[in-house]
């Protein structure tokens, strides 16, 4: 069975760094955009403040959502130390879920190997209490995928973007050996594979209430 995610029309976006949103979610934030013209877009990212990658992450949102109300905010935390700042991280994700009425908060899945990712996986949900929330995976060089409980379609168009997005917006990122177009591929048409499509993106949700009429 196939289940709707119809009229969403405030949406979180959580990253611990730039390109984890791009990375993790691109193609479900294109597809969300498409489907509810006047999208209101409230975008945090811990790490990257201040420098070269806060104009990186500006452009990429740009780029994706050019009819959205986007308002980003790059902190200045430092990368691989978001653990040690656990406070300034709870306070940041606490007034991000009091601006507005948030439908949809999307953040790294919170078994992620990486340190930063993992304790917004963690401190998302605890914040966000009325939303649901989805959890991302981030392809990266730890072998940390999940099992992924939700899987999100994409077509063609909406890949190309997508991976065309990261390629340009982030060209600091360029010399991992895993950032490139077909490892940003290969695991999207994973996660279609397990859905009968072509290409997906894979999420975990900690709980989802359905309500039946």
């Amino acid at each position: 069975m196939r289940l709707r995610l119809d009229g969403v029309r405030e949406l979180a976006l959580v990253g611990a760094h730039c390109d984890d949103i791009a990375i993790g979610c691109g193609a479900t934030v294109l597809r969300l955009a498409a489907a509810n013209p006047g999208l209101v877009v409230r975008a945090l990212v811990l790490s990257g403040g201040g420098t070269a990658r806060e104009q990186e992450e500006h452009d990429a949102l740009a780029t994706m959502l050019p009819d959205a109300d986007v308002r980003l905010s790059v902190l200045d935390l430092p990368d691989g130390r978001l653990p040690d700042h656990r406070d300034r991280v709870k306070d940041a994700l606490q007034r991000l879920a009091a601006i507005g009425s948030t439908d949809l908060v999307l953040s790294p899945q919170r078994h992620d190997a990486h340190q930063d990712h993992r304790l917004l996986g963690e401190l998302v949900p605890t914040a966000f209490r009325s939303a649901l929330h989805l959890g991302y995976e981030i392809l990266k060089w730890e072998s940390d995928l999940p099992v992924t409980t939700v899987l999100v379609p994409a077509d063609e168009d909406v890949v190309a973007t997508k991976v065309a997005v990261i390629e340009k917006s982030y060209p600091s990122q360029s010399a991992h050996d895993w950032f490139d177009e077909e490892a940003f591929r290969a695991l999207m048409r994973v996660r279609g594979a397990q859905c009968h499509e072509r290409y997906a993106e894979g999420f975990v949700t900690d709980k989802t209430v359905l309500t039946l009429s």
